[in-house]
């Protein structure tokens, strides 16, 4: 019973163990996790050699190109939640297993195949909300008010300022 550990180190610990994230070379692991407690950030590069599946595919420049073409069709809440994750991402203080989660998530949110295609009008994007909000949800404590702003500040900027009157499902999940 000494040895409880909170659900955010089972899931980390999990990440690792059952999906092999960093178990390929122990070495170059260790020395991630090392950089990572010594508050060093990780390069993208490095980053991404440890994700398996997703992360290969997600980029900056698909994510820009994704929400340029489709955001207005996405809505408000989806851009909003993957805005958040973007803006996280980018920060050098959230952990590697923490950044790991939201790669996966924008990189599912970027895939042209999803489990509902988006083009179906109304449920296209319900899948990629639910993703979005559920890495949303994980990485909540890495989400600080600043990284907020931006993404507040786009949403004002793309969808004009009534739009924020729709984000309280996502504003939600940062409270939880």
């Amino acid at each position: 019973m000494a040895d409880k550990k909170n659900w955010r180190d089972r899931a980390a610990e999990y990440g690792r163990d059952r999906l092999g994230i960093g178990m390929n070379d122990n070495s170059r692991a260790e020395k991630l996790d090392a950089a990572a407690a010594a508050g060093r950030p990780i390069d993208e590069s490095e980053l991404k050699s440890r994700i398996k599946g997703y992360g290969k595919e997600y980029s900056d420049e698909s994510f820009w190109d994704k929400i340029k073409k489709f955001g207005k069709k996405a809505g408000v809440k989806v851009v909003y939640a993957a805005l958040l994750l973007f803006y996280t991402l980018k920060d050098a203080d959230v952990p590697p297993w923490a950044k790991s989660v939201i790669i996966g998530a924008l990189a599912y949110f970027i895939a042209p195949i999803d489990l509902i295609p988006d083009f179906i009008p109304v449920a296209g994007y319900t899948d990629d909300f639910g993703t979005l909000l559920a890495a949303v949800a994980v990485v909540a404590k890495h989400i600080d008010d600043g990284t907020r702003a931006k993404a507040r500040a786009r949403i004002v900027s793309w969808f004009g300022e009534s739009a924020t009157l729709d984000l309280g499902e996502v504003e939600d999940k940062l409270r939880d």
